[in-house]
């Protein structure tokens, strides 16, 4: 799947008290001013590419909400997801530290607002200060690198009922919301699994009295068997993701 270029708008990034992104949002009101100057509003959609596997990144993205997937991409174009990113960090920081090609790839998963791009350069410089905007990011980048390793374990011993219960819950923790859209198929490739066996495990998760799933559309109506049928996973990524969430 290519990558689709960003659309920039002529919206400039908010107010610090304003920005629905959290890291941008706590920095100080000085490095704030200087980051800004940086930043374009840009206009994605869902199942954009930001970010193309085995290619340099140009640019990190910082999401106003819904969410992003990052994937690990296998031989014969079967994409797999290894960790997700908000409204709570940033796109790309990882890989944008060098000119080396990243061997993942970003998908914009959850339907979001305005999404604010800065050029790797300029990234790079302004994590050379050292200052906030280098602690938020690196701390942020902790916590990813940390989730994407409890998924690859998760991904290796957990069944796939296991495995769809954890991820409608994480997509509903960014979402802000307990209904979203997500296909079968789509599902099948987040999960590494067939489109048969998700259709069964959404079923049975449907059975249970856990979700209601019709024409691409989930809505959890019960959250607590939907955590019931989750692995453990789900409560160490929640914990993960808070230690590393900026606070204003």
């Amino acid at each position: 799947m290519a990558r689709i270029p960003t659309r920039p708008t002529s919206e400039p990034p908010p107010s610090p008290d304003r920005n629905p992104n959290l890291l941008l949002a706590a920095l100080p009101a000085d490095v704030y001013a200087r980051v800004q100057r940086s930043l374009t509003t840009v206009r994605v959609t869902v199942r954009q590419m930001l970010q193309e596997a085995r290619a340099p990144i140009d640019r990190v993205y910082f999401p106003s909400g819904g969410f992003c997937s990052i994937l690990t991409l296998l031989h014969g174009g079967r994409m797999v997801e290894v960790a997700t990113i908000g409204r709570e960090g940033a796109v790309g920081a990882t890989a944008a530290l060098s000119d080396l090609a990243t061997p993942t790839a970003t998908m914009v998963q959850g339907k979001m607002g305005p999404c604010f791009a800065m050029k790797a350069d300029a990234f790079r410089t302004e994590m050379d200060r050292r200052g906030p905007f280098h602690d938020l990011v690196t701390y942020h980048m902790q916590s990813v690198i940390n989730i994407a390793m409890q998924s690859t374990a998760c991904n290796a011993v957990h069944s796939v009922e296991q495995r769809l219960a954890r991820w409608m819950l994480t997509a509903a923790d960014h979402m802000e919301s307990d209904a979203f859209d997500l296909t079968q198929e789509f599902a099948a490739m987040m999960l590494g699994a067939s489109r048969q066996t998700v259709t069964l495990a959404a079923g049975a998760l449907q059975k249970a009295g856990a979700l209601r799933y019709q024409r691409g559309h989930v809505t959890i109506v019960d959250r607590a068997a939907l955590e019931g049928a989750s692995c453990e996973c789900y409560g160490t990524i929640v914990t993960l993701r808070e230690r590393g969430r900026p606070t204003r």
